[in-house]
């Protein structure tokens, strides 16, 4: 054998191994995965319910589907619709969206995408407020948003942007651009 021939052995020896220990560390690479980033509980057509400290139902939560993360505490709903119960009482509001993630540690909710909180009974002024984004504390039933918020009542309708809600003390706020329709009947 020549030099050119041992070259050439050489030559494809060194580009046969080179290739082997990329493919070798692919597959490797391709059977460790971030267990992380995959939930812990997965839930279709879930139907959960939410106790206070003195046993009182505090909300009721359904959705299409749920995804729980327990190393972060998080879940995240599709098509969540929350009941709440103020102070331990009757069911007063369903909440729902398109999307929506609750922080387990903290109480607190999250919806997104069309937001819709109808009161459940007619006999409140306010019987539906809608807004793109809004925040629940479960603990003290305190909602926020800094987006746009429309509401309709009996008789009236008024939009702003920004909303502030008690559900305990039953009061709702608007922060700013307040615009307002009221018909005398």
């Amino acid at each position: 054998m020549n030099r050119v021939t041992l070259a050439i052995i050489a030559f494809f020896g060194t580009a046969l191994l080179l290739y082997w220990q990329v493919q070798s560390k692919k597959s490797d690479e391709a059977m460790t995965f971030d267990v992380s980033l995959r939930p812990d509980y997965i839930a279709d057509d879930l139907r959960s319910v939410d106790y206070n400290e003195l046993g009182l139902v505090s909300s009721r939560v359904t959705a299409i589907h749920m995804e729980h993360f327990d190393e972060t505490n998080m879940t995240y709903f599709t098509q969540p619709i929350y009941l709440i119960y103020p102070d331990g009482g009757q069911a007063k509001w369903r909440l729902q969206s398109k999307m929506g993630t609750l922080n387990k540690k903290s109480g607190k909710v999250v919806l997104e995408n069309n937001v819709i909180i109808d009161s459940i009974s007619p006999d409140e002024p306010i019987q539906t407020m809608k807004t793109s984004y809004l925040e629940l504390d479960l603990n003290t039933m305190v909602m926020t948003s800094d987006r746009e918020v429309y509401i309709t009542g009996n008789d009236f309708t008024i939009q702003g942007v920004g909303l502030f809600g008690d559900l305990n003390a039953q009061k709702i706020q608007l922060l700013s651009k307040i615009k307002g329709v009221y018909e005398i009947n």
